[in-house]
């Protein structure tokens, strides 16, 4: 193996369909017009020298390496900020270039430290390739520059160092945190000799707004900013592509190794999701997958109350077996099941609900989709036909109006932020629905044309309001909607709508926001052109969750902004492989591609492929399996890669359930929460140790593929087989790929997918099948996959959850950048720098009246529970309203949230908790106990 190499052509391409036509240095060259003659001269494989320019940045014409000669004209024009013209003839080689290049290196290399041979970058820097490509073998000028014997290094980042006396001030840095990244960190600050890039106002890395996503770093063409593991480790030898763990992104990332020890996450510019740019987690925290608290071997215990016992997988494997056998004949088939993961590949999570529905001979499988996404698969799929999103991440780029509604993508989504901040730059207009002031409602060179921050809950309210105005003032589509929607659903929904108790004005007692505002967002909405709708989980995680997705479908209909590029409505997914684990049949009623399991036609075919008899009736949904284990009549579980105890709502309940099963199989990385209550314990694989693939947010099925040795012996997916095997339900794949291949021959939107394919290609979008062979990139052209748009009423039903004078206030939850989910793996990376805590985030008028100030611990009151946690004053909420995320168990948030649900899907209502806050000395009881069990339980595993 070695190095994946991606060729530079140092500046974007040009997306214009005229071609031009010119001679360089003898050749006849055919390219886009607007692009550059340095691009040009790359496509024919012409490297023309340079340090200021990549095509990942715009030209900016500093470093004067790429100057040619073009005949017919006066001087030497920079190559990356020269455009094509037709008909010219460029030099790239002459005498008169050659000198001038060589002496504008002889000027950086006198200025430059001359370490090369022990500097981090020695093999992968720009500037000491570039001094070979021009010749350089002299400096007339001496090798004693001033600048670099002064400047020290900033090391104050955990990930990677600032060493200024290698600065070259290209630029690159800067112009990737702004063009690329969009938080402008970097600027360059003196003059002359005296020019460094500096973050901030000259602060550290750390102390600045960088928000170390490593754009910077990438795009350094010199050791200035480089990793710590390139100091560490040393140069890497060998790559693989594979595709990140973390969100619903879904980055493509070059693995760079030294052997088998992980160098550095590079972001793929191939890559379809991400197109070369990468967030904090994805870049750097990789780090929990050689930690320390990782368990390699199986164990087992009898009762939670005993130490676990190491064992050999045959043992645990056969004792899990036995105990899941026994289970089912003292209290019946349908009292055991299981939980697949989000986290894990498309095959693994097949595999799983395959082990429950052929093995245990039950539907009791499900998913943590269940607590995010659920509502989107029901509302999407009931009024276009599909449980997925309608577009590419591609696609933002061509949004005239963008709305996002309960989704903060610059900390959920990063990449897809940064994308989405770039088209806002460039002219795109924003409104954004969200109880709390989130990074993209402001930020520099952006900021939204509407806020609404409305009360958490009313969601229904506000996006029906919208859709008021869009009906009576006449903004509707209605061609649109003649051709592609039921027309008589669509009156009965305009004339539901117009209703004045769904005005603005009338429903402005519910949500909080002004009438005038949402006026003035559904009219921008409806006319300001191409117009896309992203959404997250602070829609879906409510009681009206699904209502509040058809209400969003039926929006978008209306308008006409669905089927084609830069519009639709599209679900911002949590896990990486949310939309995967749905698309695998993870859920109690449905196989495999959303088909429902009382289908004889489509359960027959599973049948006669797996060789065995399959239930028709749905299982249980995981609320209904803790309802069911407190009740004594489910009594096992296999969970792989979830961490219900953390994640799920009211853990008290949760807790209850799992302490009455009498056996509970836990396959993770960790020993975490919800392993506190198992009696086996199967190590799992990280994502860097296993063949497969992902589906992301935009139905992007990607492999990902092995860069170590499973550090634990065996895959995921072989220890399910394993277990499968052992209770007499035979699986025999000896690769990824054979599963794919079933999964495949088993549903209609991945009938043409497979490893060879996704190699060749790099990924693909399903449905793929004959009709799409190489994917569907935009959703619903022409048509529905229903056939008709379906128009549905969306009535506004406050929640249960009522505020009132023991609990007045109203917390909601979400995500920070640097942390991901429950946290199981970035609180064991350099990740906990920017965020050791939960905090919550409280109005200086509501922390004024409980005597609470900035930074003073308090307890947060609900009627399911309490804890305790730090609180920060915020202008970000509303009077009223609090905020807390829900990385640290020692926090868990979960412990106050309550269990009402989706009415559609039992997706929990995490997003609108009735509560109290008051003063308080320090943790409460319950996080007491929870030390307590997590020291015994450390210890136990210890022992």
């Amino acid at each position: 193996m070695s190095l994946v190499h991606e060729i530079d052509y140092g500046t974007p391409a040009s997306k214009s369909e005229k071609l031009v036509t010119l001679t360089i240095d003898g050749m006849t060259v055919q390219v886009p017009e607007g692009t550059s003659i340095m691009r040009a001269a790359m496509e024919v494989g012409n490297q023309i020298p340079k340090l200021c320019a990549t095509d990942m940045l715009d030209a900016f014409g500093s470093c004067r390496l790429c100057l040619v000669e073009i005949e017919g004209r006066n001087g030497t024009p920079a190559s990356c900020t020269t455009p094509v013209a037709d008909g010219i003839v460029v030099k790239t080689q002459t005498e008169r270039l050659k000198k001038i290049r060589k002496g504008v290196m002889e000027l950086y290399i006198s200025d430059h430290p001359l370490d090369c041979l022990t500097c981090s970058a020695n093999g992968d820097c720009e500037l000491q390739d570039m001094a070979g490509v021009v010749g350089l073998r002299d400096v007339r000028y001496g090798y004693e520059g001033e600048n670099h014997t002064k400047l020290g290094k900033d090391e104050s980042n955990p990930y990677f160092t600032y060493e200024k006396s290698k600065c070259i001030v290209c630029n690159r840095c800067v112009r990737a945190c702004e063009e690329v990244q969009g938080t402008f960190a970097l600027t360059i600050s003196g003059r002359g000799f005296d020019s460094r890039v500096s973050p901030g106002m000259d602060e550290s890395f750390l102390s600045s707004e960088c928000v170390s996503c490593g754009a910077c770093v990438q795009s350094c063409p010199t050791a200035t900013l480089n990793e710590k593991a390139m100091y560490n480790i040393g140069t890497p030898e060998h790559s693989v592509v594979t595709t990140c763990a973390y969100c619903g992104v879904g980055c493509t990332f070059k693995a760079e190794m030294r052997g088998d020890e992980l160098v550095r996450m590079v972001p793929y510019k191939d890559g379809k999701a991400n197109r070369g740019h990468s967030c904090v987690k994805g870049r750097f925290a990789y780090g929990y997958a050689v930690h320390q608290d990782r368990i390699l071997k199986p164990m087992i215990r009898s009762s939670i109350h005993e130490p676990w016992k190491e064992v050999s997988y045959e043992e645990a494997i056969a004792y899990a077996a036995s105990e899941f056998k026994r289970i089912q004949e003292k209290y019946g088939k349908r009292s055991v099941g299981g939980i697949t993961s989000s986290r894990c590949t498309n095959e693994e999570t097949y595999l799983v609900q395959k082990l429950i529905r052929g093995g245990f001979g039950n539907n009791n499988v499900d998913t943590c989709a269940r607590v995010c996404h659920s509502p989107t698969g029901y509302g999407l799929s009931v009024t276009y036909g599909t449980s997925a999103g309608t577009q590419d991440f591609d696609s933002v780029e061509a949004s005239d109006v963008v709305l996002i509604i309960g989704a903060n993508p610059t900390d959920g989504h990063p990449v897809f932020g940064s994308r989405l901040k770039k088209r806002l730059r460039q002219g795109a207009k924003l409104i954004v629905v969200d109880p709390r002031r989130t990074d993209v409602v402001r930020s520099p060179h952006i900021e939204a044309a509407y806020h609404l921050p409305l009360r958490p809950g009313t969601n229904v309210a506000i996006v029906t309001a919208m859709a008021h105005v869009i009906v009576t003032e006449g903004l509707v589509n209605e061609q649109f909607v003649r051709e592609r929607c039921d027309w008589e659903e669509f009156q009965e929904w305009a004339a539901f709508v117009a209703e004045e108790r769904h005005s603005p004005e009338a429903v402005e007692k519910y949500t909080g926001v002004p009438a005038d505002a949402v006026r003035g967002a559904a009219r921008l909405y409806a006319t300001g052109g191409n117009g896309a709708i992203y959404y997250g989980l602070g829609v879906t995680e409510h009681s009206q969750g699904s209502t509040t997705v058809i209400a969003i479908a039926n929006l978008a209909m209306a308008t006409g902004n669905i089927g084609r590029n830069g519009v639709g409505v599209n679900p911002l997914r949590g896990q990486n492989n949310v939309q995967g684990s749905c698309d695998m049949g993870s859920f109690p009623h449905e196989l495999p591609g959303y088909r429902h399991i009382s289908d004889d036609a489509t359960r027959a075919s599973f049948e006669a492929l797996w060789g065995v008899g399959l239930d028709d009736e749905p299982g249980l949904r995981i609320p209904n399996m803790f309802d069911a284990a407190v009740e004594g009549t489910y009594k096992g579980m296999y969970v792989q890669g979830e961490d219900i105890l953390q994640s799920d709502p009211d853990t008290k309940h949760v807790s209850a359930g799992l302490a009455a099963l009498e056996c509970l199989v836990v396959q993770d990385l960790f020993l975490n929460e919800t392993a506190n209550y198992a009696h086996v314990f199967l190590p799992g694989c990280s994502f860097l140790e296993k063949d497969g693939t992902f589906t992301n947010a935009e139905r992007r099925i990607q492999r990902i593929r092995k860069v170590m040795a499973p550090k634990n012996g065996y895959a995921d997916w072989e220890v399910t087989q394993m277990l499968s095997n052992a209770l007499g339900f035979p699986m025999t794949y000896s690769h990824p790929g054979e599963i794919m291949d079933e999964i495949a021959a088993l549903t209609p939107s991945f009938a043409g997918v497979n490893y060879k394919l996704l190699d060749e290609m790099g990924s693909v979008q399903w449905p793929c099948n004959e009709k799409a062979p190489e994917g569907t990139p935009i959703m619903h052209i022409g048509g529905f996959v229903r056939g008709k748009g379906k128009f549905m009423l969306t009535e506004y039903v406050p929640t249960d959850e009522k505020t009132g004078p023991r609990f007045p206030l109203l917390l909601t939850t979400g995500r920070i950048l640097s942390q991901y989910n429950v946290g199981a793996q970035t609180r064991r990376t350099e990740n906990v720098v920017w965020h050791p805590e939960d905090v919550l985030e409280i109005h200086a008028h509501d922390a004024e009246v409980r005597g609470i100030r900035d930074g003073d611990f308090v307890k947060l009151d609900s009627r399911a529970g309490s804890t305790s946690l730090r609180a920060v004053i915020s202008d970000r909420v509303a009077p009223g309203v609090v905020y807390t995320t829900f990385h640290h168990p020692v926090t868990q948030a979960n412990v106050v949230t309550t269990d009402y649900s989706d009415w559609a899907t039992n997706c929990p209502e995490y997003k609108v908790t009735a509560v109290q806050v008051s003063p308080s000395n320090g943790p409460t009881q319950w996080q007491e106990e929870y030390e307590n069990l997590s020291r015994t339980s450390r210890r136990i595993a210890a022992e």
